[in-house]
């Protein structure tokens, strides 16, 4: 076999060095702490038997989707499957993505134009940032759900040109309901009192929004911008169904026109094999299941509560990232403590799982150096009696 280039080797030996290295993880029967399984739809027996049945129900026996939704792909399940998903959100469409991240590269490479301007928050996913990377628009990104800088850098791109104008720029504002390796979330009325004074497009990730968080006037689970009815204010909302809904795949909310734009331009939709029917299934059955489900999200809900209050008891607060609790409900369902250096996080979380939980490190460099954390990823199957031991444990282990 052909000798590994040396640069690469370089940089693996960096990682190692730094303990950073990445490897991928055995299968463990711990007590969950770190998947974002937050309802437990992933582990449901019943959506797997229900996607079963619908796929017989239909006759549908095929295990692949064959090719490009633009060629062979696009199976019968994708458009009752969109149309449900439109439905639930209050959106005029919904076109399905492969995943969260073709979701995003798709968007933003192929969505914002030359001399266009994109302003993103700092702790964006990288998913967002890579699709930015492959835009030909500008892009500038403010600091961390500070809406006074973000306003300073719509100031400071402004191009005050005549209304009619055809070389107008447009400005997209972007950001995440709920973010990933904080827990934390904008305040999105604002936000859409900025982007409406400056007439820009906003652009939200709800990845880790969706089964958690939802409009008070129903089961729940619709996600940040639903819960403040600002569903109408946003431009366009991606959805990943990998967390709260336990399956695979994305969706791209949004106007018809935005639909029918990303159909004929975005790159990660046109030039891949789409979705298998399974796959689509498994996506319908677990957004009819959000529509009735409410003992899971009540008894999330009531975990992160108790969460807090035990860190409280604890003192571990000053550990823990500020959660800024969304959505007028509980706090987020992600709990991390900042416990810095790569080599004391990872001993720490080492021997969390040697007394059976299994709670993650968050490596630099995924975040900044001395950012290192442990991430806490609560459950509705979690019981409080284990969200007081692994905290009791982690209080023993800091100290």
């Amino acid at each position: 076999m052909k000798n590994f280039p040396k640069s690469l080797q370089q940089k693996l030996q960096h990682r190692k060095v730094h303990n950073a290295l990445r490897s991928l993880p055995e299968s463990n029967s711990l007590i969950d702490f770190a998947s974002n399984d937050y309802i437990g739809f992933a582990k449901s027996e019943t959506i797997f038997e229900q996607t079963h049945q619908l796929l017989v129900n239909q006759n549908i026996k095929v295990n692949g989707a064959t090719g490009s939704r633009l060629l062979s792909g696009n199976h019968t399940l994708f458009q009752q499957t969109e149309d449900f998903i439109a439905q639930f959100h209050q959106t005029e469409t919904a076109l399905i993505f492969n995943s969260g991240y073709d979701a995003n590269i798709g968007f933003f490479s192929s969505v914002p134009q030359r001399n266009d301007v994109i302003l993103y928050d700092e702790l964006c996913h990288a998913s967002i940032r890579d699709g930015i990377q492959m835009s030909n628009a500008k892009s500038f990104k403010f600091q961390h759900n500070d809406l006074e800088d973000l306003e300073k850098l719509l100031q400071r791109h402004s191009i005050q040109l005549p209304a009619s104008s055809s070389q107008l720029p447009a400005f997209y504002i972007v950001t995440e309901s709920v973010f990933s390796m904080d827990g934390d979330c904008p305040n999105l009325e604002e936000l859409v009192q900025i982007s409406e004074r400056y007439n820009g497009y906003l652009v939200i990730d709800e990845a880790h929004a969706l089964g958690v968080f939802g409009s008070p006037e129903t089961s729940g689970g619709e996600g940040v911008v639903q819960s403040f009815g600002l569903q109408d204010k946003v431009f366009a909302r991606i959805m990943t169904f990998g967390k709260g809904l336990g399956c695979h795949g994305a969706a791209i909310l949004g106007s018809a026109e935005l639909k029918n734009y990303l159909v004929n331009f975005a790159r990660s939709f046109i030039y891949t094999t789409g979705l298998s029917p399974h796959s689509v299934a498994t996506i319908l059955i677990a957004y009819q299941h959000l529509t009735k489900e409410q003992i899971a999200l009540k008894t999330l809900k009531k975990n992160i509560t108790h969460f807090n209050q035990e860190k409280n008891r604890l003192g571990l607060k000053p550990l823990f990232v500020y959660s800024k609790p969304a959505c007028r409900q509980a706090g987020s369902a992600i709990q991390c403590a900042i416990i810095p250096g790569n080599e004391r996080v990872k001993s720490i979380a080492s021997q969390l799982q040697q007394k059976g939980f299994d709670v993650k490190p968050i490596l630099s460099p995924t975040i900044p150096e001395g950012q290192e954390r442990l991430r806490f990823c609560l459950h509705n199957y979690n019981t409080e009696k284990e969200i007081t031991e692994v905290l009791s444990l982690l209080a023993t282990f800091v100290n």
